[in-house]
């Protein structure tokens, strides 16, 4: 380990030694700052046992700092750390309190390739700042205006044909398919929802969700402790579709009819539009479908639009201008986003659902419902993170008929988990499911993430103990966008 540097300063000042670490590789690695009037570049060396860890340890006097790295005759700045606009360019920022007795510690938080691994074991200690908090800006109204124009300028202007792939395929199902045969192609085909092909009406009716399966599961488990595959196969889509309606009318307690009309949009809708459908109407994707007559015969299922595909084109388009969106440099915790556990950023209205793994699969499944949320994080009891479950994660049980032959009240998240452990291959590898980010991530390295195929939450974990601070969605970047 390298010998502590000092800086200059004024005699008698409490130095304190400072810790920086570069986890990214590299050949030849220097550390400079605004503690070296930026004129003096300090080598790091690297770490025994962990190549692409380099370190160095500088002696700094209390207060606010600014520094770089210099990596192969490039400069570079930490994304995972605190960072802001400066003199320049980006530039990574520390404060330190008066406190000698202890090393602060830099760390990023993943690997790339390794979602689980928050920081590497070898730098579990996190900068401990003046009441043992962080301190980061809060993001001024000004900005928030400023990235949200520039964003709803972009969606407006592009449209759902930029999100069609140049090649790729779309799964429909027919109505008249039994409901088990439903669930069998889902889990196959590595996909969570299909739209509905009504052969009689020539038209698309419908669309069928992991939010079904879920439901006709708790609905079989209210008329007996075993699900048969018998009752699943006397049902066909369109029936099960009649009678969750049914079933909507006898909780809506006024028997009327509460049916949902098909949601989808056409290749030139644009992006905002079909952003704020997805939104308003809770969906996850919509159908994109184009009619080749007016009369909206022989419809054409092209793609089925998400915030992930429009997320990516955002990404895309602002990646060598990311300047010109001030939000995009804040950190998440500094931006109304997501959802949080009380006192660590904004509640959004909601607590934070989280499970341990020996829940019960039906109160994991009764949560998804009546939560009205995508996923929830499982934890230990010291609400350190181990795994995630997801709606789409009941498609798992249609794998050898496991439905046939649980119970849901007695089969627990963690058996649950491990029976579908293998069903995300090739489609969708696990560590996609469990992405993690810490709270000083910066909103646009978040939005890379989430923009990556695969990914449809972040949970925001405490460095080193992995204990869950929140976790934000893709509907949760795009409500703070489109101002909802």
């Amino acid at each position: 380990m390298d010998s502590g540097r000092d800086a200059g300063g004024v005699a008698g000042t409490v130095l304190i030694p400072m810790r920086f670490v570069w986890t990214y590789g590299g050949r030849s690695v220097f550390l400079c700052g605004s503690f070296t009037r930026w004129s003096e570049l300090l080598p790091m060396s690297p770490v025994e046992g962990c190549p692409t860890v380099f370190q160095v340890i500088y002696n700094l006097p209390p207060g606010y700092h600014q520094y770089k790295f210099f990596v192969d005759g490039e400069w570079r700045h930490d994304e995972h750390q605190p960072y802001v606009p400066g003199e320049y360019g980006m530039v990574n920022t520390v404060f330190l309190a008066t406190d000698p007795n202890y090393i602060p510690v830099l760390n990023s938080d993943v690997a790339p390739g390794n979602s689980m691994d928050v920081d590497n074991e070898a730098f579990r200690r996190v900068v401990r700042l003046t009441d043992g908090s962080e301190v980061l800006p809060r993001i001024s109204e000004a900005d928030v205006q400023i990235s949200r124009q520039r964003i709803s300028a972009f969606l407006s202007s592009h449209t759902a044909y930029e999100l069609l792939p140049e090649s790729g395929k779309v799964v429909a199902l027919d109505v008249d398919l039994p409901v088990k045969q439903a669930f069998h192609i889902l889990h196959e085909q590595g996909i969570f929802m299909a739209p509905l092909w009504d052969f009689c009406k020539g038209q698309f009716v419908g669309v069928l969700s992991a939010l079904d399966f879920i439901l006709i599961l708790r609905e079989l488990g209210n008329h007996g402790s075993n699900l048969t595959e018998e009752e699943l196969e006397t049902h066909s889509i369109s029936a099960w579709k009649e009678g969750k309606s049914y079933l909507n009318r006898q909780n809506n307690g006024h028997g009327a009819v509460f049916s949902r009309r098909f949601i989808h949009s056409g290749p030139y809708d644009n992006l905002k539009d079909i952003a704020v459908k997805i939104l308003q109407k809770e969906v996850s994707t919509v159908p994109v479908i184009h009619c080749s007559s007016e009369h909206a015969s022989f419809p054409q299922l092209l793609h089925l639009a998400s915030l992930s595909g429009i997320l990516k084109c955002i990404c895309r388009y602002f990646r060598h201008c990311s300047s010109s969106l001030p939000a995009l440099q804040f950190p998440i915790c500094a931006i109304p986003v997501g959802t949080w556990v009380p006192k660590i950023g904004e509640s959004n209205r909601r607590p934070l659902a989280m499970l341990r793994p020996t829940a019960s699969l039906a109160s994991a499944l009764n949560l998804l419902v009546q939560a009205q949320v995508s996923s929830i994080p499982i934890v230990d009891d010291n609400d350190s993170l181990l795994d995630i479950y997801c709606r789409s994660d009941i498609t798992a049980l249609a794998k050898n008929r496991a439905y046939t032959h649980i119970n849901l009240d007695e089969m627990t998240v963690h058996q649950a988990l491990q029976l579908g452990q293998d069903a995300y291959s090739p489609y969708e590898l696990r560590s996609q499911r469990c992405q993690m980010c810490l709270r000083s991530d910066s909103l646009h390295k978040v939005m890379e993430r989430l923009a990556n195929p695969g990914v449809r939450r972040l949970v925001i974990v405490e460095a080193g103990s992995k204990r869950v601070e929140g976790i934000v969605s893709l509907s949760d970047i795009f409500k703070f966008f489109l101002g909802g």
